[in-house]
């Protein structure tokens, strides 16, 4: 992964091609499966925390807490578990949005979105017809997502939304620059469509009775 030192937001990229910081280890919840081919793959670590805090999570977090509580239970022990396996390790008051950038890029490396590059004869090509070489990486949606429920975890442990890192000014712009580049890249739109309101249904107004002067005697 890229190290963000001297970050500047002028100089994002988010769809060239990154590798792991070489500060920070590859035990991050990542499990190198061999196959009976003899091939190997990667974990994705909030696929990886998912499975592994399902069941500790089971006994001590009440049965009515929604997917979207449990995502981001299991989302923010991710983090953590980054923050503590990197090198040297972060304390969470030292968290900036570089070191979250950081931990977006990392995610990449297991993204199943494919993301083509320019010289691509699939570039901008929504359904292409045959398999190409361009790397995968996090769809920006995903990403978009992660970072809400951070963002929201932080606060609820006591973090102050203005020192949020989630929220931070260089994060934002890089998702804006993922969604804009995915969406050239993979011949999609992202825009919001906008909901259609329903009509409004037209007052019915009860027929008025004839004047008393026109009814026949």
């Amino acid at each position: 992964m890229d190290s963000l030192q001297g970050f500047q937001t002028s100089n994002i990229n988010p769809s060239s091609t990154t590798n792991l910081n070489p500060n920070f280890p590859a035990n991050l919840s990542i499990t190198t499966v061999g196959t009976t081919a003899g091939a190997a793959t990667n974990t994705n670590p909030l696929s990886a925390a998912a499975a592994s805090s399902s069941s500790s999570s089971s006994s001590t977090s009440p049965s009515t807490l929604s997917r979207y509580e449990n995502q981001k239970r299991r989302d923010w022990n991710t983090f953590g578990q980054y923050l503590r396996n990197h090198r040297p390790p972060l304390s969470l008051s030292r968290c900036s949005g570089a070191h979250v950038l950081e931990f977006l890029r990392y995610l990449d490396q297991f993204g199943k979105t494919k993301v083509h590059a320019q010289l691509c004869p699939f570039f901008g090509h929504p359904n292409p017809p045959a398999p190409c070489p361009c790397p995968l990486r996090q769809a920006w949606g995903s990403l978009d997502a992660l970072i809400g429920r951070l963002r929201a975890a932080f606060e609820e442990h006591g973090g102050k939304p203005e020192a949020n890192p989630f929220g931070a000014r260089a994060v934002r712009l890089y998702l804006r620059e993922v969604r804009d580049s995915q969406a050239k890249a993979r011949g999609i739109s992202y825009e919001k469509k906008k909901r259609k309101r329903p009509p409004h249904p037209q007052p019915q107004v009860p027929p008025l009775p004839p004047p008393h002067g026109n009814q026949n005697q």
